[in-house]
């Protein structure tokens, strides 16, 4: 009886110690465990010709391990070239307390560092003109509390000239329409001249508030005048990204057998010969590592920025349409070639 007692005895100690055992071992599972965080970013898609770089940017992100619904929520908010929209988004954005804000193009990137720097919410930017702009204090040091990716305007508008100048033989007056005030223009202009003037080449800047101001220019234009010019060259701004921007020109040199190029924008029949700009996907998953050293703790303006590569389009059939013809120097440029 006593053997008996004993026995249940120690099992009893068994049992409690194989308890303690597993109490101790889940208390020490869960303080060693460390909750997900879930990070928040804030995108603003300035001009909607450019949401797939927010594609890209999230691409970027699944690729460095960021599920969106698990670890990371995106709030995109799209709009057109509109500054108030802009203050109003970002502003939401800091209210929101985001841990990111990614924006894009220039003029939604300036706001963005302006509204973001009182409240220390971090900038990613891309697809944005740095130069000139007051954007970042360097490309090695951003300072603050931003850093991106940066559009390399000057560089395209150099190279969007001389496609132009290798494809279209005799050039001599080039019309360059753009949204007038752009502040990103200037700094390509600044470039384009000297290239142009190099090379005995005539710029005639045709700023413009919207596509009505560009059709009053063009039907204002005598007979002569129309027969002097070369070509229609575009730069890097909004205004002739635009569908009704695009056939105002469309419609005054389709007539005038005027080839147009800068940026590739498909049309129906008569278009652009060419196109000079950076992937815009790509623009945004390079935006991608910069927001990962931010979530992980860096501080934005310690990264530096990045830069987009120009992309060169060929759009043969239009160039052949023309009755022009495409050097083979310019083709084995060419990131794309649409025959």
């Amino acid at each position: 009886m006593a053997k008996f007692k004993q026995g249940r005895t120690n099992l009893s100690r068994s049992i409690s110690l194989l308890l303690l055992i597993v109490l101790m071992a889940l208390l020490i599972s869960s303080c060693g465990a460390e909750e997900t965080k879930t990070y928040r970013v804030g995108i603003l898609v300035g001009i909607s010709f450019l949401e797939d770089i927010s594609n890209g940017f999230k691409e970027g992100m699944a690729d460095l391990g960021y599920v969106e619904g698990e670890n990371i929520i995106y709030d995109e908010q799209v709009t057109e070239f509109d500054i108030a929209s802009y203050q109003s988004i970002l502003q939401g954005f800091v209210e929101d307390d985001v841990d990111l804000i990614v924006t894009f193009p220039t003029e939604a990137s300036i706001e963005a560092k302006h509204i973001a720097a009182d409240a220390g919410t971090p900038v990613v930017f891309t697809f944005a003109l740095i130069e000139g702009m007051g954007i970042v204090d360097s490309v090695q040091t951003p300072g603050g509390n931003i850093t991106g990716v940066r559009y390399p305007g000057p560089d395209i508008a150099v190279i969007r000239y001389e496609v132009m100048r290798d494809i279209v033989p005799n050039l001599q007056k080039i019309l360059v329409p753009y949204q007038a005030g752009y502040p990103i223009v200037q700094t390509q202009l600044d470039v384009l001249y000297p290239a142009a003037e190099a090379d005995g080449v005539e710029i005639v800047e045709v700023p413009a508030n919207n596509a009505a101001e560009l059709t009053e220019y063009f039907n204002n234009l005598s007979e002569e005048e129309v027969s002097e010019i070369s070509a229609i060259l575009v730069l890097a701004e909004p205004l002739t990204t635009l569908p009704d921007a695009v056939a105002a020109m469309v419609s005054f040199a389709e007539p005038n057998q005027i080839p147009m190029g800068g940026n590739y924008v498909e049309t129906d029949g008569y278009g652009f010969m060419f196109g000079v700009n950076v992937n815009v996907k790509e623009s945004g998953e390079l935006a991608a590592p910069l927001a990962d050293k931010i979530l992980q703790g860096t501080t934005a303006g310690t990264i530096p920025v990045v830069s987009s590569e120009p992309y060169i389009q060929i759009d043969y059939a239009v160039i052949q349409g023309l009755g022009l013809d495409v050097p083979e120097s310019l083709l084995a440029k060419a990131d794309e070639i649409y025959r």
